[in-house]
């Protein structure tokens, strides 16, 4: 991760909801199938979740509606203060703190439950020793046998075509019309991704272009990862059994795991 994806998300915060057909379905739409998960997996009461990329708020502000106690962060500024207006506009106390996953010892509180690292934030991670201090520091925030739950692009697929494109996506919502396209340019088993965002108000038509990097981290590669770093019962669900858009990985915290972070 590098000091360009804070800055890509600083840029594209204030328009982060454009991407989405209808943002506010889509909290909703993805509280409904990650919270189970969680709560399934964790027997009890509400859960402490600690949401480690939480961007916009995607995630956490669903977690937060389904009433469990949420702490959020992510290393970009932008994102982090958008997040805490949503959540002051739908009367939901999060916590919100600017931090990089990579070191998460600032925050004044561990033991969580459950950490989420959502929307394909990971493979923003383009080294093993950046990955591994990821996980590292997610792991000593996690209680013993606390779960981890991440979901990431199909990258076993999409090494296999290395697309180009993507989209375009048209909306149209009353007067105001969306076209959300994106263009890959691969190098290896890195791409940059050029996300463009069109749409017009009235009469008025206006563009932006954001560009970030990614690792196409394959499931195997990610596996590895997590093992090496002490978790375990590292479960893989596919959207043809969950119907989520992405693959999504669920591990445990072993309880014999030595903190190191």
């Amino acid at each position: 991760m590098s000091t360009d994806t804070a800055g890509f998300y600083d840029d594209l915060a204030e328009h982060y909801h454009l991407i989405f057909e209808d943002w506010g379905r889509s909290i909703q739409r993805q509280a409904a199938t990650l919270g189970p998960l969680l709560e399934n997996k964790l027997a009890g009461g509400p859960l402490k979740i600690l949401d480690c990329a939480c961007g916009i708020g995607t995630q956490a502000l669903g977690m937060a509606q389904r009433g469990h106690s949420v702490i959020a962060t992510d290393l970009s500024k932008a994102a982090v203060r958008r997040a805490a207006s949503e959540a002051r506009k739908l009367g939901l106390e999060i916590t919100f703190h600017v931090a990089d996953m990579r070191n998460l010892s600032a925050l004044p509180t561990s033991d969580f439950d459950a950490v989420l690292v959502g929307d394909n934030s990971l493979p923003h991670l383009l080294s093993d020793q950046d990955l591994s201090q990821a996980l590292e520091n997610i792991s000593a925030r996690l209680k013993p046998g606390g779960a981890l739950l991440a979901t990431i692009r199909d990258y076993d697929s999409l090494l296999a075509t290395r697309p180009s494109f993507q989209g375009p996506t048209f909306y149209s919502e009353n007067e105001t019309r969306r076209i959300v396209h994106q263009v890959w340019d691969w190098d290896g088993n890195e791409y940059e991704v050029h996300l463009y965002l069109t749409w017009k108000s009235a009469s008025l038509w206006a563009s932006k272009h954001y560009a970030s990097r990614y690792r196409a981290l394959t499931r195997a590669e990610l596996t590895q990862a997590l093992e090496s770093t002490g978790f375990a019962e590292i479960e893989w669900l596919m959207p043809e059994t969950t119907t989520f858009y992405q693959p999504i990985v669920l591990a445990h915290k072993d309880h014999s795991t030595v903190e190191s972070t």
